[in-house]
């Protein structure tokens, strides 16, 4: 008899026994394993079992991650180098980090069901502008190493003219050595000249100088006045961006006060863990004249259609995936959970306690200094902020003060032989302060920071302190009580609809279900405290969960090795398109330097074949979907000897697996060219194909999606990357190590610690360990079913686009509306608009076919939740019906003016300002019987996106630019919570 706990993959598959008796049926199959087999080509069928171990319950897996915890060594982690030690608010950490509204949200493609989250980038974007100096700010980058390599590439862009004439960015030696190994690897491949040297004042500027990175704090502690240094490369015609440290900057002059273009750094220390390296989120801000140039994302005000203020991701067309092979960067997903989590860390703590924080760490730090400095120790600087950087000579060393630190409990970091750092943080105390003197000094003392007097201290001596005030925002000040806080973070929960309310069927992006056990272990403190740099001893449980994910993953895929430290899908694949080309370079081929793909294909792998130095050949995409042969033979015939490989998604992204993909690649082969087969979609492979086994040399991996991590609004994300043996060498490389005089390595760095965001990798374990073999086959199979029981139930409604041979589809269906819109007027985004009022988040709209809907429903849906969605697009069909019969125009139709608030259906002007008489109040609210037990209202109408472009405000606006209840807001008006409470 199986044990009680024994039951995940059935809890994971969202339809029970009977249900998918009689969804099969339907379909014409007996068991799922008949319909997967008549789906999947032939050529390309697994012949065997994955090989996993047996699978565990959830008691099971529990322990067997405490057994990997219990192994990990936790010590006070002073080791700095841009991961700090940091405390998580209790209240954010209940109510955020552990709660299913924000972590199941999906990216914030529909505003209108998004605002919530939407509010919360903003906080964050508006802390990043007031403490960084600069007018705006982008709801978040992957981590700061590429965010310096991003900046790099931004002022290249802007300062065209200089870049052109063949001028160099100058790197700033004191920025931390992932940052420089990451975009060390990125501007190789892009083929923009940098140097490495000593940014300041007397550096000898380049012509033709195109920028520098300053890193202030510097990578050992170092705050100086930088204003002189970036007059100066500005008035030699240059570009400035600052790498800083956002508690830093709470107390030090802004970049923007200085002059700076842009700021670059790391989110981490407002309250998001170690994580062993990551997920954490980096921020960039910059001028006015160059927002249109950053990478990632930015959160905007606009107004929805009864003119009310509402959030939404303004300028869109800047986003990469959009602009393809013409993109600049390939970041589609940033960090969006980790964002919310800094900004609300700000929101809590507000100016007064983010000072109190920041001059309490600082004390600390001065009183390390000095107690050292008393003893006879030689400091490397006099002013810095957190971090003290010492002669350790009179220890014997570093390694020596190191492993004395050690045994008293701390982690410190070897900067070289000599010198050693010590990075105080927020749970760092005056104890621990005595502590490292005796260690480092042998001086016995007691240490009291209290009453510390800023501007008598180093940073004050220095003339470095900030006299602007910050987050002047009245969300920053109000809420000063736990309840007004955990009742705002209750508020803008209810104003998103995440997947712990209804179905997110988004084809190519797979929201299925985030299991609370496999979530349960990522804020462990053995897990969560651990620093990516510390001695791979204090990390063995880390490593060896690690080693056997990589091992599951590559059984899996049919590769033979597995990297996870892309942090992303888009990183993911930027990892392997760059194996790609190193290998041909490494075996002589320099001149392949071509990449077919698809038409078809997402458009983050144009984006990361760019960033790669691959130039795009696009590939035709035939009637039925598939890729056209006839126009891949005359690319392998017109570009030969330079096609570097292609890029292929599997199944494809029109919903069906394509019976000559075996074809494809043996042709790619042929021409001496490598086989990227794209993981966005493995989740219809998983125990039935292997991409590893039927042509690919590469893949990538989305843990986000195919195995369970969640979206978060946008990101945690991992990208892993799968190779075979022959390009196991250009696997990403060690960010730590030094690339300045060795960027011809075989693998390069794509993120800033070495195994990526690992902190959420115990989430995909979790998964893969309690599904087994059998149960992840079986979600493939049942991903299979539930997509193709959509598919025929909505045949006679919205007919699928693309089927395959045998008239199935994959775990996706696209359905076509654009006969539908020709005839009405009602357009595919006017269905998306209308789900909202049935309480659906929409499916992906207009990819990769303009006018179609895009549905993936994912084994994790139910058949009651298949049933509501599948009645609620025939319900929208008859609506159109009614446009159709010219029962009522389309301009005048409830799908047009979709979505409704609760206000605009319960006004006193409904029929005169809402409906002008053309439907009821009901059909608005409440079209279908089920919604009166159910309804979730839109807080907003639909929201006007070209408004938004034309008058773009980035950070949370003043209370005092928005009416208060119909009336102009006054000094005293109660703030509620940002413009949507207005």
């Amino acid at each position: 008899m199986a044990s009680a706990h024994d039951v995940f993959a059935t809890r994971h598959i969202g339809p029970n026994p009977a249900d998918t008796r009689e969804i099969l049926s339907s379909l014409g199959f007996d068991t799922a394993a008949d319909l997967a087999d008549a789906a999947i080509p032939r050529s390309i069928k697994q012949q065997g079992p994955i090989g996993l171990p047996p699978a565990l319950d959830e008691v099971e897996t529990l322990a067997a991650l405490r057994r990997f915890a219990a192994k990990n060594v936790t010590k006070k982690q002073l080791i700095g180098a841009g991961y700090y030690d940091t405390i998580t608010p209790a209240v954010i950490r209940r109510n955020v980090v552990e709660n299913p509204a924000w972590y199941t949200a999906y990216t914030p493609y529909q505003p209108e069901i998004s605002q919530g989250r939407l509010e919360a980038l903003l906080n964050f974007q508006t802390a990043v502008q007031d403490l960084t100096g600069l007018s705006t700010a982008g709801a978040s980058l992957l981590d700061e190493a590429t965010a310096v390599a991003e900046a790099v590439q931004m002022m290249a862009r802007a300062n065209l003219k200089a870049a052109k004439a063949g001028g160099v960015v100058l790197l700033d030696a004191a920025l931390h050595q992932q940052s420089l190994s990451v975009t060390l690897a990125r501007v190789e491949a892009a083929g923009i000249p940098v140097e490495i040297v000593d940014v300041n004042e007397d550096t000898e500027l380049p012509e033709n100088l195109v920028g520098a990175v300053i890193s202030n704090p510097g990578s050992t502690g170092l705050v100086r006045d930088i204003s002189g240094t970036i007059e100066a490369i500005k008035s030699a015609g240059g570009l400035v961006t600052v790498a800083c440290d956002l508690m830093a900057q709470v107390l030090v002059a802004s970049p923007g006060s200085l002059g700076a273009d842009i700021a670059v750094g790391s989110a981490q220390r407002f309250g998001v863990p170690l994580f062993y390296g990551g997920p954490h989120a980096a921020f960039m801000a910059c001028t006015d004249n160059m927002q249109r140039k950053m990478p990632g994302r930015i959160v905007g005000v606009s107004k929805d259609a009864e003119g009310a203020p509402a959030y939404r991701l303004a300028l869109q067309t800047r986003e990469q995936h959009i602009r393809r092979d013409k993109a600049t960067s390939n970041i589609c997903t940033a960090q969006a959970l980790l964002a919310v989590i800094a900004g609300f860390y700000a929101v809590w703590h507000g100016p007064a306690g983010l000072r109190t924080i920041a001059t309490a760490i600082h004390a600390r730090a001065v009183a390390l200094a000095i107690g050292l400095s008393e003893a006879g120790l030689t400091l490397a600087h006099d002013t810095f902020f957190d971090t003290v950087t010492v002669d350790a000579s009179r220890l014997g060393g570093s390694d020596a003060a190191l492993a004395a630190a050690c045994d008293a409990g701390y982690n410190l970091r070897r900067v070289d032989d000599t010198f050693v750092g010590i990075s105080v943080g927020e749970s760092t105390t005056d104890t621990d302060i005595a502590d490292i003197i005796r260690v480092l000094a042998g001086e016995q003392t007691t240490v009291h920071s209290d009453g510390f007097d800023l501007a008598q201290g180093p940073l004050g001596e220095a003339g470095v302190l900030r006299e602007d005030k910050i987050l002047t925002h009245p969300i920053f000040t109000t809420l000063t009580s736990e309840t007004q806080m955990m009742r705002y973070l209750r508020m803008l929960a209810d104003r998103d609809l995440a997947l712990d309310r209804t179905m997110i069927p988004l084809g190519s992006c797979t929201m299925k279900l985030n299991a609370a056990v496999s979530m349960e272990p990522i804020t462990w403190p053995e897990f969560a405290g651990i620093h990516p740099h510390v001695p791979d001893e204090q990390a063995a449980g880390w490593l060896e969960l690690i080693a056997d994910l990589e091992e599951r993953l590559a059984k899996i895929t049919g590769y033979a090795r597995v990297s996870v430290q892309p942090n992303a899908g888009s990183q993911g694949e930027f990892s392997g398109l760059l194996a790609i080309a190193r290998y041909h370079r490494a075996n002589g081929d320099s001149q392949r330097t071509k990449i077919l793909i698809p038409t078809s294909a997402h458009g983050t792998n144009a984006a990361s074949a760019a960033l790669a130095g691959l130039k795009v050949v696009a590939v035709k995409s035939a009637k039925d979907g598939s890729i056209d042969l006839d126009d891949l033979d005359k690319q392998l015939d017109e570009h030969g000897a330079e096609i570097a490989g292609i890029m292929i998604t599997y199944p494809s992204t029109h919903g069906v697996y394509e019976e000559q993909v075996r074809t494809v690649c043996d042709k790619v082969h042929a021409a001496g060219g490598q086989v990227y087969i794209d993981g966005a979609n493995l989740n219809a492979l998983v125990g039935l194909a292997q991409p590893g086994e039927f042509g690919g040399d590469v893949s990538h991996l989305n843990l986000h999606k195919t195995f369970t991590i969640p979206h978060g609004g946008g990101g945690p994300g991992v990208g892993p990357v799968c190779v075979a043996e022959h390009l196991a060498p250009f696997l990403p490389s060690d960010p730590t190590a030094d690339l300045s005089d060795n960027v011809d390595a075989a693998g390069q760095p794509v993120s800033a610690a070495k195994y990526g965001s690992a902190g959420v990798l115990p989430i995909t374990w979790a998964y893969i360990a309690m599904m087994g073999d059998e149960g992840l086959t079986e979600a493939s199979r049942m991903a299979l079913v539930n997509a193709n029981y959509v598919s025929q139930q909505l045949e006679d409604y919205f007919p699928t686009l693309y089927k395959g041979e045998n008239g199935l589809v994959a775990h996706e269906c696209i359905l076509d509306l654009r006969q539908l819109t020709k005839r009405s007027g009602i357009t595919a985004e006017d269905v998306t608009k209308r789900l909202m009022d049935y309480g659906f988040h929409a499916p992906t709209l207009a990819f990769p076919v303009a006018g179609t809907l895009m549905v993936e429903p994912t084994e994790s849906e139910d058949k009651g939740e298949l049933d509501r969605f599948i009645e609620a697009m025939r319900s929208i069909h008859a609506e159109i019906t009614e446009v159709l019969e010219g029962k009522v125009a389309a301009e005048d139709s409830v799908l047009r003016h979709a979505p409704f608030t609760a206000y605009s259906v319960t006004r006193d002007d409904f029929e005169d300002a809402i409906s002008s008489g053309h439907f009821s109040r009901s059909q608005a609210a409440f079209p279908v019987p089920g919604l009166r037990h159910t309804k979730y209202f839109p807080p907003v109408r639909r929201i006007d996106n070209a408004y938004g472009d034309r008058n773009l405000v980035c950070s949370c606006p003043q209370i005092d630019e928005y009416a208060i209840n119909g009336e102009e807001a006054s000094e005293d008006t109660e703030y509620t919570g940002g413009p949507m409470a207005t």
